[in-house]
């Protein structure tokens, strides 16, 4: 592709799919990844799975579907200011959170925890789980049979002893090599999106004020900025107008930021880029403030005692799930009964980290309530 940087990953160079396929004609083998992803039962399931506020606490809240869309839109911003690949950025970004459980992190640590024995969860991996084994649409193989590099930027985070058992697609973890920019690419827009989208939706659910998260430099100096210009200015638009600001300038400085560093690095190919240290990065004063921020969520919103209440009663449903599955294998639809036969616990992890919030609720109930069936 001409208009593609020579650091960029070139589709027609890719380093395959796991299953030999045909050419995809008219798309380019990223866009055809992108299409199979969003055309994925497990995408759609991410309409109903949380980001912070479980599903049924407000209808405006972000969940894994909108965050996701959110990040693409992101990362193909950067991607095309740099000369990357966008059709894979979008394709990793889209794919990225597949393998969540429901209830956001509260879920993944309680399924983590009943899989200690087995292997332990993490939601990166379950992503590359389900698209390369538990998306059932294709006669000739199991998964997505996605290409080598979208399934390696989903895999942001890999443990070593993981990523040994991965073949070609862990090495990099083995040798301390880099991911391609695309990929290094929807890590931070992934960052930039949840962080200012939890300010805004921290803002809607009244936990926070605009005001107690202005003790954060980046949010005050663009709260400032917008009651200067906007002195009347009030209620959902001096946030939205805050928080626009603010993703203006992290996605301008990590453009800024990152082009210095491949100018200075100055990669001649995706191979120069996997053998350098990551070149996709915020300025120093960014990064600080971007760290400032997330520390002050931590506190204030996901410690709040009211979404640790939730998180607390999120966890009992997980656990609750998993341990009667696993006490009575017989409770599991057939298709995951099957499968409990061949992989034991891990299909029961399949399974809980597969449901939407509303699901595991009713599952819950069904399983636990005596007058549901």
């Amino acid at each position: 592709m001409a208009d593609l940087a020579p650091y960029a990953v070139d589709p027609e160079r890719s380093r395959g799919r796991v299953h030999p396929e045909d050419a995809p004609g008219v798309r380019s083998e990223f866009q055809r990844d992108r299409d199979r992803i969003i055309h994925s039962t497990a995408f759609r399931r991410l309409e109903y799975k949380t980001q912070v506020f479980v599903n049924h606490e407000g209808d405006l809240f972000r969940t894994r579907l909108t965050h996701s869309l959110e990040v693409a839109q992101i990362g193909r911003s950067v991607a095309r200011a740099l000369g990357l690949n966008e059709d894979l950025v979008e394709a990793i970004c889209l794919a990225h959170d597949l393998g969540h459980t429901p209830f956001g992190h509260a879920g993944q640590d309680a399924l983590n925890a009943c899989m200690k024995e087995h292997g332990g969860f993490e939601h990166n991996l379950q992503s590359l789980r389900v698209v390369d084994v538990l998306e059932d649409r294709y006669a000739a193989f199991d998964g997505l049979n996605l290409c080598f590099e979208t399934r390696e930027g989903i895999l942001k985070h890999c443990s070593r002893a993981a990523a040994a058992m991965l073949g070609e697609l862990g090495q990099r973890f083995l040798d301390g090599k880099q991911p391609s920019l695309e990929a290094q690419v929807a890590n931070l827009a992934d960052e930039i999106a949840y962080n200012n989208h939890d300010v805004d939706d921290g803002i809607r659910s009244g936990l926070l004020s605009l005001d107690e998260i202005a003790a954060t430099g980046i949010v005050r100096r663009h709260l400032e900025f917008v009651r200067g210009r906007y002195p009347a200015l009030g209620g959902r638009r001096l946030v939205h107008e805050t928080v626009r600001r603010m993703i203006n300038t992290l996605v301008t400085d990590l453009i800024a930021q990152s082009r210095a560093n491949i100018n200075a690095a100055c990669p001649l190919s995706v191979d120069a880029v996997r053998a350098s240290s990551p070149l996709i990065a915020f300025s120093p004063e960014l990064c600080e403030e971007q760290l400032e921020l997330k520390r002050f969520l931590r506190q204030h919103l996901y410690q709040h005692f009211r979404v640790a209440r939730m998180s607390w009663k999120s966890k009992r449903v997980v656990v609750d799930l998993f341990q009667a599955f696993f006490d009575e294998p017989q409770l599991l639809p057939p298709q995951f009964l099957a499968r409990y036969r061949e992989d034991g616990a891990r299909a029961i992890a399949d399974y809980v980290a597969g449901m939407t919030d509303r699901f595991a609720i009713r599952e819950h109930r069904r399983l636990y309530a005596i007058d549901e069936s």
